[in-house]
């Protein structure tokens, strides 16, 4: 059975990363992907669709700007470096750079594309990775990849279809809209570039209701001092906080990630103007905040009956509409390829238990280690599934493999001391007090 140093199972944004910074190394890798090719939230790439956090947050360029699969790398290559560079300010397009990530796959020897891993069991004192139609591999290093799944309500996943479906559908299912009501449930980045989308289509819907449980359409707080949540440093300091701490932090932290960005809720506020300018009777629209979607029906005649509750008011009121989208989240799941190590990985709530290094706190030799990619913000903060740290996380993973350092990250300095001094130890910058 051939061996490898890691073994990384799916190959989104966060384990690309991993096996980009991999690559130089002395480190046998191998990663297994169920696709044919890299895809990268294909389902609602819409046209317009900006990347919000900065293009230098790419698979390697934090860690190791010499790293020739950076952001920038990939620009010179492709002969577009000054023209990217005049036309974009820090930003760019996500269908940018979902080319930049099938660049930097395209490159990497360690990646096996259409191998769906199916289990993952321990044999003769490692891990045995298999893959439908493949030899099986051992190794003692396994990185979860698996990223997560769309969610949807219950009573609206029971009728998913062209009609009903969640916003990571969209560009798939091509819902026919023209001249149609529609309802877009969610009032996060998917919800405004949904919405976005739907207001710059030639065949405009009929009527358009935008709902969202938040008191408004909220931005997203982009601030420099809100941005050292996406710090290294906070990240330690946040796995070092009680749990209950932790939940109350993610709760009030939530307008930093999950936010709209501004220039998008600017240009939907402005489409929304000409077209009550240009069209009043032929568009209708309607924005409903502090409403929560609670049932969905279909009746004999196809049209669907959406149930709101206004959590102001606790009224209940119905809607007709055509089409149904649900921009409604994405949640991490339990791996079934899992399933053998299953009692041996889940605490009594049936949760992983994440380490400092991603590692899980498990039932099983010391020596042989799973790790999490974009699966502990409840353990690691907000910035766990965001794009921010995907270089450090990996650079993190990479280092405890090896048992040493062999990327530089624990010096990183940020502005605000997330820690207090120890215990006799004067605070840092205190003021001299002098007698008068």
């Amino acid at each position: 059975m051939e061996e490898f140093g890691v073994v990384g199972a799916g190959l989104g944004p966060s384990n690309l990363s991993l096996a980009a910074l991999a690559e130089p190394l002395e480190l046998r890798a191998r990663f297994f992907e169920a696709e044919e090719t890299f895809r990268w939230h294909c389902g609602i790439m819409v046209p317009g669709a900006q990347l919000q956090v900065s293009f230098l947050k790419d698979l390697v360029t934090l860690v190791d700007p010499s790293n020739p699969l950076s952001f920038l790398g990939y620009l010179a290559q492709e002969g577009r470096l000054y023209r990217f560079l005049i036309a974009n300010a820090d930003r760019c397009s996500r269908q940018e750079f979902e080319r930049y990530y099938q660049w930097a796959a395209g490159q990497l020897k360690s990646v096996r594309w259409g191998h769906r891993v199916e289990r993952v069991d321990l044999r003769d004192g490692m891990f045995e990775v298999r893959c439908a139609d493949a030899e099986p591999v051992a190794t003692r290093n396994v990185v979860l990849g698996s990223g997560r799944r769309p969610v949807m309500p219950p009573f609206a996943a029971k009728l998913r279809g062209s009609s009903v479906l969640h916003s990571s559908e969209l560009i798939q299912a091509a819902p026919v809209v023209g001249g149609r009501d529609v309802v877009v449930v969610g009032g996060g980045q998917s919800g405004a570039e949904v919405v976005n989308h739907l207001l710059s289509v030639d065949a405009l819907p009929s009527s358009l209701t935008w709902v969202s449980s938040r008191v408004g359409f909220l931005p997203l707080d982009d601030s420099p001092f809100t941005n050292e949540w996406f710090h290294p440093a906070y990240v330690d300091h946040f796995h070092g906080l009680p749990e209950d701490r932790r939940r109350v932090l993610l709760a009030r932290q939530r307008m930093a990630s999950d936010g709209v960005t501004e220039a998008l809720l600017r240009d939907i506020y402005r489409r929304l103007y000409e077209l009550d300018v240009l069209m009043p009777t032929r568009f209708r629209h309607r924005l409903l905040t502090c409403r929560r979607m609670v049932d969905l029906v279909r009746e004999d005649d196809g049209r669907l009956v959406v149930a709101l509750r206004d959590d102001d008011t606790g009224a209940i009121e119905t809607l007709a509409a055509d089409v149904v989208i649900c921009c409604t989240g994405y949640r991490s799941e339990f791996p079934e390829y899992l399933e053998p190590l299953r009692g041996r990985l889940l605490d009594g709530d049936g949760r992983f238990r994440v380490r400092r290094d991603y590692s899980l706190d498990w039932d099983g030799p010391e020596d042989l280690r799973l790790y999490v990619q974009n699966a502990a913000e409840s353990s690691h903060g907000i910035a766990d599934p965001n794009l921010s740290l995907a270089s450090w996380r990996s650079a993190r993973i990479i280092n405890s493999i090896h048992g040493r350092t062999v990327y530089r990250i624990e010096d990183e300095q940020a502005t605000i001391a997330w820690h207090g001094p120890a215990a006799g130890e004067p605070a840092a910058h205190e003021p001299e007090v002098q007698a008068l």
